[in-house]
């Protein structure tokens, strides 16, 4: 089996950052597992034909709070950035970098509310089996 790459991320409050990650970027519920205390074990985001998975943070895994310094972030392959950016800032997210177009992409950078980094643009990287 090729390896697959799906990131992960823990939160301090990790519903709340479910409903800010539907409510802002678009991303959908495609799983959830929710411990005896009521934190999250397991949720699966989707974004198009990718996912992102979340938890809950614990004593010895704690959140990734602060992944959104430069350099660090998930990106995510959008159609329309202009709505997408739209949608993000009415839902109360932190831009961190105005929607812009670079010439081979048209993007912007924002923060959850837990401070990490996410990228959303046009840019499609090429993936090929070799």
């Amino acid at each position: 089996m090729d390896p697959s790459v799906f990131p992960w991320r823990t939160y301090d409050d990790a519903h709340a950052a479910i409903a800010f990650l539907e409510r802002a970027f678009g991303a959908e519920r495609h799983a959830l597992q929710v411990a005896d205390d009521g934190s999250v074990d397991h949720a699966e985001l989707r974004f198009g034909n990718g996912v992102v998975m979340v938890g809950s943070a614990t004593p010895t895994l704690p959140a990734t709070r602060g992944a959104g310094e430069p350099g660090q972030g998930i990106y995510v392959v959008i159609d329309d950035p202009d709505a997408h950016f739209a949608r993000a800032r009415a839902a109360g997210a932190e831009i961190v970098s105005e929607l812009r177009d670079l010439g081979y992409s048209r993007e912007y950078r924002a923060r959850d509310p837990e401070g990490n980094g996410w990228h959303f643009g046009t840019y499609q990287p090429v993936v090929t089996n070799a």
